[in-house]
């Protein structure tokens, strides 16, 4: 396919371009959105402070690793790094603080609560604040945020009737289903 000579120009490279080339200006210099460009880098470094991988923040961002790496080992990411994990570490300071004053409080409301033997404090209350002082303040709470990855497909009748039968087949191979006709078959033999 020919290309019109009227509706392209040379790239500064050679070759023959139909649109123009918005990473350079009219004189042929590199030009960059410094905003973007900012962003994006503190979106890197925000998702890296998160403790999210390299691959896994180029791939949330739709980079390549290598721009993750530049960015996170460049002199100016690596400062700025080290000031958001400061900021990050005295605020988790503050916070430790506040509950290590709030703590002793509502340990004795939790006390108060499962010492009551007045029917004004139903049993159902005493089991939640005894699970809450167990799980949550002693450390065993089970956890909360759970990550999974889902596929969405499309199944046709006929799929889902395939799937069904690999898995009887599967079952039966292990023992684990017993199918009527084949117990009449194993009787009568």
């Amino acid at each position: 396919m020919a290309i019109n000579p009227t509706s392209c120009r040379r790239s500064l490279y050679g070759f023959e371009m139909r649109e123009n080339d918005h990473r350079r200006d009219d004189s042929g210099r590199k030009t960059h959105e410094i905003k973007q460009v900012w962003q994006r880098n503190h979106e890197i470094l925000r998702l890296a402070l998160l403790g999210h991988k390299y691959v896994d923040i180029a791939a949330t961002l739709g980079i390549s690793a290598q721009t993750v790496s530049n960015t996170l080992n460049s002199q100016l990411g690596m400062e700025k790094l080290s000031e958001m994990r400061a900021k990050r570490d005295a605020d988790s300071i503050e916070v430790a603080e506040e509950v290590k004053k709030l703590f002793p409080k509502a340990l004795e409301i939790y006390e108060e609560i499962l010492y009551n033997d007045s029917d004004e404090v139903s049993l159902e209350l005493k089991l939640k604040a005894a699970n809450n002082v167990l799980m949550d303040l002693g450390g065993h709470k089970a956890p909360t945020k759970i990550q999974g990855q889902f596929v969405h497909g499309h199944l046709t009748a006929e799929d889902l009737n395939v799937i069904k039968e690999r898995g009887k087949e599967a079952a039966k191979a292990r023992g684990l289903l017993v199918i009527e006709a084949d117990i009449e078959d194993q009787e009568n033999t």
